[in-house]
């Protein structure tokens, strides 16, 4: 081929480097590097694999430059690509052993094939650089809301068009009976933006809380700015939301905020999201109050809290449960998830059920224990006595000042009570030893009759047994699901016991055994001392071992 049929294709590989290099948005060196690649792979194609060639292109001429490397090594093994130290010095007086001598190749003439092969490779080397940039450009934009032009649909998903990149929205993150055509623009939420074998997926959708909480931000400049904060988001997308803001500026009002004069700030986020029906809650820190104003429209007389599982009891008028409840549960769901609590709703009546079911079932249990008639045993539920041990250690005259009751009632009703105590208790203690619980686990500070016919029933009858026992086990947990918080009962579930108790009772069994260090090491007194403290030392110590070296 002649001289100036290699300068054209140069100049023609050139000028590809430059078309790409702008058309793609990378560097030109990345493009010059693709061609040294794709020169290096002809010229091995020309002179052998088994050489180690090395091109280098000048990027103002398109001059090219080929090496073959020789390594500098006591002992060639291998011609193609070694040398001795002699032959080295001969090129190069300063060679040494590990060093490369470089020797000049001719350059080579690209033929159309070899010319295409070039192309290929340097195309490859562009898109992976494409794929990069894209990746790098859109990572960090992952939780920004972005506008695009939809370019098709495919199977319900929604391609879009961002430019110079690509976006999907799946099917499952568009609005309920939204559609688009090519050519609409779409305002969407970046979700997530993944490396994947053909080129960065950007995710988007407009189903996701987040989404919403955006478009507030746009909307209300309180929000941008800090001033208002958006505590919560929950969603039925395309149906209905609750959002829940909060200030800490006593001059501003979070919910007209994000109202706007006469609706017009939210009824904007409302038309983006295809008629979303949306309630603006006011957060509070009292969970209570937060919750009642969550199920609004409904309004709630009553609620009780149980903070360990995070469930909350609201009682509503009777009128109003279909509104506390909403269509399909939509309403009491929205508020679960706004609030993190778990919601039932009860009506007066249902609760009024409840309460006098209680009132019979305890005022049944005093008639049976204490021998009495129902008239005295419902005074002693009304006066606040829920139990037979409540009876026993109180004062006299608490018994007493019911009114109807006299001193001489009261000394007899404690009487009986106690009476039922020790009987109860003498029963429990057969119990306990035809169960075989030994009489070493009663000297725990805090263990009762009761509790030890619990363990006895369970298989737990020895010091040892209860030492090895969790905080958990005899406590019981709570299990998050997807229905909300469910409590699991453990051994002592229904004592009137603490967890921290329960902890210092496994650590005396413990320390009495002999498992952990004496009382001086650790303080059962200190409440930050916890069973799950000392195992995590316990490992430590058990790694320190294993790891140490022995020196003899």
């Amino acid at each position: 081929m002649s001289e100036s049929g290699i300068s054209a294709n140069r100049l023609e590989l050139l000028q590809i480097a430059d078309a790409v290099a702008r058309d793609k948005s990378i560097d030109k060196n990345i493009v010059i590097s693709a061609m040294e690649d794709a020169i290096q792979k002809a010229a091995k194609t020309r002179y052998g694999s088994e050489n180690e060639i090395r091109a280098e292109i000048d990027p103002k001429t398109g001059q090219t430059n080929l090496a073959r490397l020789l390594e500098v090594v006591e002992v060639v093994e291998n011609k193609a690509t070694e040398i001795d130290l002699k032959q080295a010095r001969k090129k190069n007086k300063e060679a040494e052993i590990g060093d490369f001598i470089s020797e000049e190749l001719p350059p080579i003439e690209f033929g159309r094939i070899a010319a295409q092969s070039a192309k290929q490779v340097i195309f490859q080397k562009v898109r992976d650089a494409e794929r990069d940039r894209q990746y790098d450009e859109f990572k960090d934009k992952i939780d920004e809301v972005i506008s695009g032009i939809v370019k098709r649909v495919e199977y319900g998903n929604v391609i879009v068009d961002l430019g110079r990149n690509e976006a999907i929205i799946r099917r499952d993150e568009l609005l309920p009976r939204e559609s688009f055509r090519s050519g609409d623009r779409v305002l969407a939420y970046i979700q997530d933006v993944r490396r994947e074998p053909r080129g960065p997926q950007i995710f988007l959708s407009r189903t996701s809380n987040n989404f919403m909480a955006k478009l507030f931000m746009q909307e209300v400049p309180e929000i941008y700015d800090g001033i208002v904060e958006i505590i919560s988001v929950a969603r039925d997308p395309g149906s209905r939301a609750k959002i829940a803001v909060h200030t800490s500026d006593n001059s501003i009002d979070p919910v007209g905020a994000c109202v706007g004069m006469r609706g017009s700030r939210v009824q904007s986020v409302v038309n983006e999201l295809q008629g979303e029906k949306i309630d603006i809650v006011k957060w509070s820190p009292d969970i209570a109050t937060f919750v009642i104003s969550s199920l609004a429209p409904a309004e709630a007389t009553k609620v009780v809290l149980d903070e360990e599982i995070e469930r909350i009891e609201v009682v509503v008028p009777d009128d109003h449960l279909s509104l506390a409840i909403g269509r399909r549960g939509q309403n009491v769901r929205l508020a679960s998830q706004l609030t993190k609590w778990d919601i039932d709703i009860l009506t007066e009546a249902e609760e009024s059920e409840r309460r006098q079911n209680e009132f019979i079932e305890k005022s049944e249990i005093f008639i049976q224990a204490l021998d009495v008639d129902e008239v005295i045993a419902q005074l002693l539920v009304s006066e606040g006595f829920l139990s037979i041990e409540d009876l026993v250690f109180v004062e006299t005259s608490e018994i007493s000042s019911i009114e109807g009751f006299d001193d001489d009632t009261a000394v007899e009703i404690q009487s009986r009570a106690k009476t039922f105590i020790e009987e109860e208790g003498k029963k429990q203690d057969a119990k306990r030893k035809e169960l075989g619980v030994q009489d070493d686990l009663a000297q725990i500070d805090g263990m009762t009759t009761n509790m030890l016919v619990a363990l006895g029933e369970n298989d737990i009858k020895t010091l040892d047994d209860f030492a090895g026992c969790s905080t958990d086990e005899l406590f019981g947990w709570v299990e998050k699901t997807e229905l909300g918080s469910k409590k699991q009962n453990g051994l002592f579930t229904g004592f009137d016991i603490t967890m921290e108790k329960i902890e210092e009772m496994i650590l005396n069994a413990r320390l009495k055994l002999g498992w952990i260090a004496e009382v001086d090491e650790v303080d059962l007194n200190n409440d930050d001392t916890t069973i799950n403290e000392i195992e995590d030392n316990k490992i430590e110590l058990a790694e320190k071992l294993a790891n140490a070296r022995i020196l003899k």
